[in-house]
């Protein structure tokens, strides 16, 4: 099959949207299949992948559900896209986030191929699908087949736009994380525990409610560290270091983005891993790393955590935005090594369902069942 994969978003912005994108173009052109990228794109370089098309490098940065979507508005896009797949004669064209400006909903307008779209955001209420459902609609109608990353995305999107979804949840490359060679970062292996956050410095992740957290349990268990780990600038941090120094905080590290090579690495060094999210996420892929590399995992309780840890099995689910039950939640695993191999142990046991090779299957499963529909007149 010759297939599209649509990002909305910047390809060279770190998010979990473009992460999946990127790891089914490697497992779809492992299959053998002929693949294709239509995305925005910032980076100005003759050394992009021959199979990374670029629809535009016109980018903007909009604030979307406590975060910033890097997006192209460019009116450019709908002729480039119409060129794109006169030119390309897909098969198969899979959108990602398929209702969003202005990428996907130029695709959806010109294609004639089997278009698939997976939806990945959660939010509890959408002011422009409520506002501007019927100029939705008509997009939506186009789209052949429908994912959902989550259960909670699927009773999100079914408010608006009731239709037949399948689920089909993000995946994870368990190899770095799993690898027994992968080692600990060094300077942080002593007589200390290490409480790990990997995420970006956004309201809706929470990290306030961590760093409040964490001066609490200091009183009770004063050898403990905070490992600070994501895509944040030094803006993004300084609110959150003036805190630290005015409340004289010890043993917060912020240390910024990390490679991939050294991400696992953390997740090895952290004898506890925390999300504090306040809302807005549909899957929890920071979860199942830390499930893979055998982290105990205290997470705010909300829905799209569900997906992936059960409660008091790989880890511990708070009412979000509680800085004291997210204290001692943290400070019981930290004070019970045992409880703490239990989870570390059950949360690897999990990672194993949600590896990329079973999840483009899925995928793939999904889009013959399309085509043989569509052949056999259905749709």
């Amino acid at each position: 099959m010759k297939i599209a994969l649509v990002s909305p978003y910047d390809y060279f912005y770190p998010g979990g949207v473009v992460k999946h994108i990127s790891h089914l173009d490697q497992e779809f052109r492992a299959a053998g299949h002929e693949v294709r990228i239509i995305t925005p794109a910032s980076a100005q370089t003759e050394d992009l992948p021959p199979h990374l098309i670029v629809a535009s490098s016109n980018i903007l940065p909009v604030p979307y559900a406590g975060s910033v979507a890097r997006i192209t508005l460019s009116p450019r896009v709908y002729f480039r896209v119409k060129k794109i797949l006169k030119e390309e004669a897909f098969d198969i064209v899979h959108s990602h986030e398929p209702l969003s400006p202005a990428l996907p909903l130029a695709v959806l307008r010109h294609s004639r191929a089997l278009n698939v779209g997976t939806f990945h955001a959660y939010r509890e209420k959408h002011a422009a699908y409520y506002y501007a459902k019927p100029l939705f609609k008509r997009f939506f109608a186009r789209l052949h087949g429908r994912i959902v990353v989550s259960e909670p995305v699927r009773e999100y999107l079914s408010k608006y736009f009731p239709a037949k979804y399948v689920v089909i949840p993000n995946g994870i490359e368990l190899e770095p994380f799993t690898d027994p060679q992968v080692q600990p970062i060094a300077k942080f292996v002593d007589d200390k525990l290490n409480i790990l956050f990997v995420g970006r410095l956004e309201k809706r992740k929470g990290f306030r409610h961590l760093l409040a957290a964490y001066a609490r349990l200091r009183d009770q268990l004063p050898a403990v560290r905070l490992l600070v780990v994501g895509a944040f600038t030094r803006e993004d941090k300084a609110p959150y270091l003036r805190y630290v120094r005015a409340e004289r905080i010890r043993d917060v590290n912020f240390i910024g983005p990390v490679s991939d090579e050294d991400l696992p690495r953390y997740y090895k060094t952290a004898h506890v891993f925390c999300a504090p999210s306040t809302g807005f996420e549909s899957f929890g892929m920071v979860l199942l790393e830390a499930m893979a590399a055998g982290v105990p995992v205290v997470a705010s309780d909300i829905p799209g955590y569900h997906t992936v840890l059960s409660p008091n099995q790989e880890g511990v689910l708070v009412p979000p935005r509680k800085d004291e039950p997210l204290a001692q939640a943290i400070l019981q695993l930290l004070q019970n090594p045992q409880e703490r191999e239990r989870m570390g142990e059950a949360g690897k046991k999990k990672a194993q369902e949600y590896t990329w090779d079973k999840i483009a299957k899925q995928v793939l499963d999904y889009y013959q069942e399309l085509l043989a529909q569509r052949k056999n007149g259905k749709r």
